[in-house]
């Protein structure tokens, strides 16, 4: 049995930008910074932040080009992948990125987080179905 599943909560370091591929799939990548805080042997507060790629595909690429902006925390799920190239002068070259199936936007609504421009959510569509309340960055057990 394997698995390949990665959860990070953090705040994007730029905008997403949104590419087509040549067969027309949408692809959106960005960053989104995580940060380790601890004790040192002298009990003195370190933090590290972790830098992320993540990459969206398809649907999830265009909510995210839409909705997301630099400093807007993330909730993304997904899995590792490494790709490989060779450079012009001959150089291997690696890159592991988060390949992302599911995000979840942990901004509070009516605060910007820091942005420049203000994101509205989409308009719930009219069916019998029942709304599903915000989730809340408190009521997340982990």
């Amino acid at each position: 049995m394997n698995l390949n599943k990665v959860m990070i909560i953090g705040n994007l370091t730029r905008d997403p930008e949104v590419r087509t591929t040549p067969q027309g799939t949408n692809v959106a990548s960005f960053s989104v910074a995580t940060n380790f805080v601890w004790k040192d042997t002298a009990g003195q507060k370190q933090e590290k932040a972790e830098f992320h790629s993540v990459v969206a595909w398809r649907k999830l690429a265009d909510i995210c080009g839409q909705y997301l902006h630099k400093g807007s925390k993330v909730y993304i799920e997904g899995r590792l992948q490494t790709r490989d190239w060779e450079s012009q002068d001959g150089v291997k070259h690696y890159k592991t990125e988060i390949v992302a199936d599911n995000m979840v936007m942990l901004d509070r609504r009516g605060s910007d987080g820091g942005a420049s421009r203000p994101v509205s959510p989409p308009a719930p569509a009219a069916s019998d179905e029942p709304v599903e309340e915000e989730i809340k960055v408190e009521d997340i057990p982990f």
